[in-house]
């Protein structure tokens, strides 16, 4: 028996500085709620299109855009040079910022009254964690995927694949054990290497770090899922990053996961059956909560 797919409907906004900002959509025939899929470094929405099936099929509409400076968005905003991929453009971290917000918004108006769950992967979750900040009534919850504390010395600013480079012989070891998936990457020509601090500048990439605040102001679950292997922060970075959510933030209800021998790209690794599924049922319980 064929498993189902979703149709994908591309679409865009425009941003407050004039830069288009492309995204795609997967229906759920009866959604519960809706899940927002916000990027990490150097890819682009497209990439969680598996991701996105598997929570059509759970009963969820998603949404991801290619933020600032990458994918589609990237690729219009530069021109069409794939040179400048990556580079964030006019604004910068707080226009990217600004735009993942903004897609929220288009997202409640076209499902009113749904409850919306921002899924943030690695820089995404960096970004979800700062509108956590000052935003946290806009969602029914929050996951946190290969997150970390945005502190220097538990967040790796430097060569996340180093400690994978001998796992295989490209520059991509860090982000799975899937060997297709890798592959994949390398041959994606919307993909560019994950440097924070060539692509962003000095600037931006320090206002990448800071923490929780104190009581925010929604109570809202949280998911943490991150691999054991995970060189971006890794088990011991997001079990502080969840200690602060709970004592400094006061969240209640934070969970986390950890995936044995999983390294960055959790929803892309050969244990993904287990991952996913573990999403879906807390998404269905946040749900429930809400």
């Amino acid at each position: 028996m064929p498993t189902f797919s979703a149709a994908r409907g591309d679409s865009s906004f425009t941003d407050a500085h004039g830069v288009e900002i492309v995204y795609s959509t997967w229906r759920a025939a009866k959604p519960k709620g809706v899940v927002q899929i916000a990027h990490g470094v150097g890819e682009h929405g497209l990439r969680y299109e598996p991701l996105a099936q598997d929570l059509v099929r759970a009963g969820w509409t998603v949404h991801a855009n290619d933020h600032r400076g990458h994918g589609r968005t990237g690729l219009a905003q530069w021109d069409g040079d794939h040179a400048r991929l990556g580079r964030l453009g006019p604004g910068g971290l707080r226009a990217a910022i600004a735009a993942v917000e903004q897609m929220t918004a288009v997202a409640k108006a076209d499902d009113p009254g749904l409850p919306v769950v921002l899924l943030g992967h690695s820089w995404g979750s960096l970004m979800a964690q700062r509108i956590v900040n000052t935003s946290s009534q806009e969602y029914a919850g929050v996951v946190l995927s290969a997150s970390a504390l945005r502190l220097p010395g538990l967040m790796n600013g430097g060569d996340l694949n180093r400690r994978h480079a001998a796992s295989g012989p490209t520059t991509h070891e860090w982000l799975t054990r899937d060997r297709a998936v890798i592959d994949a990457v390398g041959l994606d020509p919307l993909a560019v290497e994950a440097d924070v601090l060539g692509l962003f500048g000095l600037p931006d990439t320090l206002r990448l770090l800071g923490l929780p605040r104190r009581r925010i102001p929604h109570d809202l679950p949280m998911l943490l899922q991150v691999g054991s292997e995970d060189s971006l922060g890794g088990p011991r970075s997001v079990e502080l990053l969840a200690r602060a959510y709970r004592r400094r933030g006061r969240l209640s209800d934070v969970t986390v996961r950890v995936y044995d021998g999983a390294r960055h790209e959790v929803y892309n690794e050969t244990n993904r059956d287990e991952v996913v599924a573990d999403l879906v049922t807390w998404l269905g319980r946040a749900v429930a909560t809400a």
